[in-house]
């Protein structure tokens, strides 16, 4: 069975994780992925180090987001390498990038002058805050975009400062974001045969992200949310909704009645408390539920709630999801290799089409390992000497 985009050329312009996210989504539905990146350094990400691990030469956070691509090298600055990336555009079908607003329209690959090239061209580009406004010029940065989102104040217990989540929320987010929309723009193309400008920001994905309690919040009088002081897991749901600590382990309660739960845990004392008191008493009902559950362990509470389908989980770390049978009947791990041999253990495309999930065992490429077949494939010249990209770098 084909992938779903074989035969379709992506050129991926970005750095760091957004725009490069989402050429990967693409890479990994079967589209070839060429990543630009400048001559010797390439792009920052390589040096991005979420830990001191090195692969090969480059960070870990490279590898995860960069497998499955070519590398072509290109000097933006030098009138020839521009001139031949013109033409490799002429060919794609799609182009991501995530310049800064405007950089990308003084190097002559803004919208309006590539679409003259490649009218068909699905043109998709990522900003920090949108391309316009006063935030515009500020680092696409994923820590500053959750400052200024709102989303810090969803976490952590009533009481606490701003607590940012633990994850590139805002660039991981952006980057499916962007991938929704290119694919939308795709299929309209199948149609009309014209390409497209796809738009999203840092800032937009973590408003979608809010959408449940933003539109909440616009609608209770635009109150403040109120996180819980003891085990707070959601500002907007009662108790008993949070993690708790067991005897041996954490266990997570959903949403469901203070009734149910009285009975089957069982707990007499919830009767006390109405409906209402749900929320408005929810810190004293967590701390009521937190000293039962600590009683027992967490596979005892599992082994009595789930029969009377009460949502709860064991809370796992990493080795123990990695560990388990459900996990590894996803089979959402593998293994790439780099050009010169370098094996990298990561995550595989969590999208099966038809059944399958898409496959390929080529890592992270190194900087313009594939220049000179690329070139060669698209007539697009030898690259300029090197004095030449040091004269106008």
């Amino acid at each position: 069975m084909s992938a779903p985009l074989e035969g379709l050329l992506v050129l991926d312009l970005a750095q760091f994780l957004s725009g490069p996210s989402a050429a990967l989504r693409l890479g990994d539905l079967g589209a070839r992925v060429i990543k630009v990146e400048r001559p010797g350094t390439g792009d920052i990400c390589r040096t991005l180090y979420l830990t001191d691990t090195d692969l090969g030469g480059d960070s870990t956070l490279f590898h995860a987001i960069n497998r499955n691509k070519e590398s072509l090298a290109i000097d933006l600055k030098d009138p020839a390498d521009l001139a031949a990336l013109k033409r490799l555009v002429a060919r794609a079908d799609v182009l991501i990038q995530n310049f800064r607003p405007g950089v990308i329209e003084r190097l002559g690959l803004g919208y309006e002058a590539v679409r003259a090239i490649n009218p068909r061209l699905v043109y998709a580009g990522v900003s920090g805050y949108g391309e316009t406004g006063p935030w515009a010029d500020m680092p696409g940065q994923d820590l500053l975009a959750q400052s200024l989102s709102g989303v810090t104040w969803l976490n952590g217990h009533e009481g606490d400062g701003p607590v940012p989540l633990g994850l590139s929320i805002a660039d991981m987010l952006a980057g499916h974001v962007l991938t929704e929309g290119i694919l939308a723009a795709l299929v309209r193309r199948g149609i009309t045969g014209e390409g497209a400008q796809v738009q999203t920001s840092l800032l937009e994905a973590l408003v979608d992200l809010q959408f449940e309690l933003l539109t909440t919040h616009l609608n209770d009088g635009q109150r403040p949310p109120a996180r819980a002081g003891f085990r707070n897991a959601n500002a907007y749901l009662a108790a008993p909704y949070g993690i708790y600590p067991t005897r041996d382990g954490y266990l997570a309660l959903a949403m469901m009645p203070l009734e149910r739960l009285a009975q089957t845990l069982p707990l007499p004392a919830l009767a006390d408390y109405s409906p209402e008191d749900s929320f408005g008493r929810r810190d004293e009902i967590k701390r009521v539920i937190a000293t039962e559950l600590a009683r027992h362990g967490t596979a005892h509470w599992l082994e009595r709630l789930r029969p009377a389908d009460v949502w709860c989980a064991e809370v796992l770390d990493w080795p123990q999801l990695l560990q388990s049978k459900a996990f590894g009947l996803l089979d959402m791990l593998q293994t790439v290799r780099r050009g010169d041999g370098t094996p990298v253990r990561t995550t595989r495309g969590p999208v099966r089409i038809d059944g399958e999930r898409a496959q390929s065992e080529r890592g992270a490429p190194r900087v313009g390992e594939h220049s000179d077949r690329i070139r060669g494939e698209f007539g697009l010249g030898p690259p300029p000497p090197p004095s030449s990209s040091r004269k106008t770098a």
